[in-house]
């Protein structure tokens, strides 16, 4: 009797374990398959429960065999649905093959219900014993493994997650070996005590469950899916104990990084030659460049309790970089070679004029000394001019006085011109409106003298500039022989290139023996 009384409150202990179990689950638990599947397995151990309890207070055959049936569909459901839940918990597809235990659980229920025709399961059922036939043990060894199976693959995980035994793995191992080793025991006869104890144990593999649910985020719906967001990220994440060891690592930092070889941290500094300097590192590793970030996590304390390294792999913006600073270099040498020929040209031609105009004067039986002299002078400031605007487009400085306004560069490239007629004619009042393309007007403007007197042998050129609200307008005409085809070279293609990046238009136009002309229009700012 005394046996019986405490095998009652065991029961009712397990049970209401096991109910508070159940309802922390149905409240606290996320509503995901995860989740449904555990709180299954903990149904089919409160059945397993309430039929020992049922066995305990059963007075008729009948009783006992309905209390055994109630048990026996817990026990039956339970190491499929824990196979489950194993699965899912691992990521493990099983479809095809739990269609066949479910099949086989509910061929032990029909053997268990038909057993009176062929006592293939129990091969004697009464009131004062229970003995069990072949059948019932073929079944029992389907339910181990099923169930040892189910806790394999979720150690497994573990271990090969955090290369070591985590406290989850330890909690989820004593789950199931406890009431294993007690439920072989039992079957066995070595403990032959009135009520199973398997069931109990079974309560406290759910305890140890939900202790790993509860305080280490076993079935945690967030940390499976930081986790997993973490195994998906494009960026590589290690993390170590204060002991330098690792205690995870994601999907990515294994694949760049061939984690396999690393066990520690100094294992991995040593390897890849990572030296922090204010948390952050660039090396370059198997021919791929990789950024390194170091953080640290600390407790409520303050105190360090792990190292956090990231690694993202950044070879594509080395590479895209590299090839910003070669289009770079190209561009520089352009503007370069652009400038030096608009500069050096107009230079040239104004010091060959000036060198013509010296012949001629030679030539004649009583040459002006003083007008000789002025225009020596003259292709002595034009090389000095010359040769200071050649430094300056090399180190791309423009510190120019005449660069203040559109009037004053345009007046400083035709007050330079001799043995050519120029009438610049200015309408509108320059403002400063357009002081944001006085340069390009300058490089313009001089390169378009510079070609009328190189190649057309113009006489006179007239010049219109026109200071508009909405624009600036730039007429150019020369009496030179002029063509019947344009080919923009390098000098007309800059005008262009220098005027359309100012968001205006360029138009050249010449006929043969009529000369050339260019018009230029560039937007206001204030358009």
């Amino acid at each position: 009797m005394a046996l019986t009384v405490i095998a009652v409150v065991f029961l009712f202990a397990g049970l209401s374990g096991m109910g508070l179990a159940v309802a922390w689950i149905v409240r606290k638990g996320n509503n995901n398959r995860l989740t449904r599947l555990f709180g299954v397995c903990q149904v089919s151990i409160i059945l397993w429960i309430i039929s020992q309890l049922l066995i305990l207070f059963s007075v008729t055959l009948k009783q006992k065999q309905f209390s055994y049936m109630v048990g026996n569909v817990g026990i039956s459901f339970f190491a499929p649905f824990w196979l489950m839940f194993s699965a899912e918990y691992t990521g493990i597809k099983l479809k095809h093959f739990m269609k066949i235990l479910f099949s086989l659980s509910a061929s032990a229920i029909m053997l268990i219900v038909t057993n009176p025709l062929h006592h293939l399961y129990y091969s004697v059922f009464d009131m004062n014993i229970v003995d069990y036939a072949p059948l019932f043990y073929v079944y029992q060894v389907i339910y181990y493994i099923c169930i040892i199976s189910g806790i394999t693959m979720m150690c497994i995980k573990h271990a090969r997650q955090y290369n070591h035994i985590t406290k989850q793995t330890v909690l989820l191992t004593l789950s199931i070996v406890v009431p294993l080793a007690v439920n072989t025991l039992t079957v066995t006869k070595v403990i032959d005590l009135e009520i199973e104890l398997t069931p109990l144990f079974f309560a406290f593999s759910s305890i140890m469950i939900l202790i790993a649910l509860g305080k280490y985020g076993l079935l945690n719906i967030n940390n499976i899916a930081v986790k997993d967001a973490a195994d998906n990220m494009e960026t590589g994440v290690i993390i170590f104990d204060m002991n330098g060891n690792i205690s995870y690592k994601n999907k990515y930092a294994e694949n760049i990084l061939n984690m396999d070889k690393y066990v520690t941290i100094q294992d991995l500094a040593e390897t890849t030659g990572i030296k922090f300097k204010d948390n952050f590192c660039c090396v370059k590793y198997n021919e791929r460049y990789l950024n390194f970030r170091q953080s640290f996590c600390k407790n409520n304390s303050g105190a360090d309790v792990a190292e956090i390294i990231t690694v993202s792999d950044v070879t594509e913006y080395h590479e895209l970089a590299l090839a910003e600073k070669k289009l770079s270099i190209e561009q520089e040498r352009n503007r370069i070679a652009q400038e030096i020929h608009d500069s050096a040209g107009h230079t040239f031609t104004m010091i060959s004029s000036l060198s013509k105009i010296l012949s001629v004067e030679v030539e004649k039986k009583n040459p002006d000394i003083k007008n000789m002299l002025e225009y020596i002078s003259e292709i002595d400031g034009l090389s000095r001019s010359g040769l200071t605007q050649l430094r300056c487009s090399i180190n791309n400085l423009r510190e120019d006085e005449f660069m203040t306004s559109i009037t004053k560069a345009i007046k400083t490239v035709t007050d330079t011109l001799r043995n050519v007629d120029v009438d610049l004619c200015i309408q509108g009042d320059d403002n400063g409106q357009y002081e944001f393309c006085i340069k390009e007007v300058y490089d313009n403007c001089r390169e378009i003298i510079t070609n009328s007197m190189r190649y057309s042998g113009a006489s006179r050129i007239d010049i219109i500039v026109k200071f508009l609200e909405e624009r600036l307008e730039i007429y150019v005409f020369d009496n030179g022989r002029g063509c019947d085809n344009i080919s923009e070279r390098n000098g007309l293609r800059g005008i262009r290139e220098r005027t359309e990046k100012l968001g205006g238009s360029v138009k050249f136009s010449s006929v043969y023996g009529e000369g050339f002309s260019v018009i230029m229009k560039i937007p206001s700012e204030r358009k």
